[in-house]
């Protein structure tokens, strides 16, 4: 018997199905990991939410700034708010503070101990709520931060001397000031220079 029909012999008796099945219970496999890492990590925020439920009771209702869900998808995530989530490592026990800021996403707070997140996001709330109350009654400016964060002690307080307006009207005043001046002494120096042109006899 050649070697040929020795290799068609192996091939002859395997079945095209066999083959398939073998696949689909390796892709099977794969999704299995891949749900069973979604899950754990879920758990892991599922229970950091259980945490922070007290805190989240303590939302004034008619506060929308907050959202406090944790959403589905590759990569769960609890939301606090439209900008901030925590969601986890690459290691899948890190849990990580983030916040989206106009430069970028900012880490907050990065442990695998649940309670110092815990910690950081109650401070994050409560800054955020001083802050929307702060706003409604008219107290504040906000500066942006180059890290994205609330503004805290750093926010400047609105007040009629910290106005810019009155800036803007003196510094305008001024201008109009300095260009009458100007325009002066060069109606003055033309005429000068006029009457010494027709002395010399240059307009004649």
């Amino acid at each position: 018997m050649s070697d040929a029909q020795e290799q068609r012999i192996p091939a002859e008796g395997r079945r095209l199905a066999d083959v398939i099945r073998e696949v689909r219970n390796a892709a099977a496999d794969r999704d299995d990991v891949v749900v069973d890492m979604r899950e754990a990590q879920r758990m892991r925020l599922e229970l950091l939410a259980a945490e922070l439920a007290p805190v989240f009771a303590e939302i004034p209702a008619d506060n929308d700034w907050f959202d406090f869900a944790i959403s589905s998808g590759l990569q769960p995530r609890l939301w606090i708010d439209a900008v901030s989530h925590i969601s986890m490592g690459r290691d899948r026990r890190t849990y990580r503070f983030l916040r989206d800021s106009r430069v970028g996403r900012v880490v907050l707070a990065e442990s695998t101990d649940m309670k110092p997140i815990a910690d950081q996001v109650t401070r994050y709330v409560a800054e955020r709520i001083v802050e929307r109350q702060r706003m409604l009654d008219g107290e504040l400016t906000f500066a942006a931060r180059p890290d994205g964060r609330s503004g805290g002690a750093e926010t400047a307080l609105q007040t009629p001397a910290a106005s810019p307006r009155w800036r803007i009207f003196w510094s305008v005043f001024g201008l109009v000031v300095a260009g009458g001046i100007v325009g002066v002494i060069l109606i003055v120096a033309l005429v000068l220079l006029w009457g010494r042109l027709i002395e010399l006899g240059v307009g004649s």
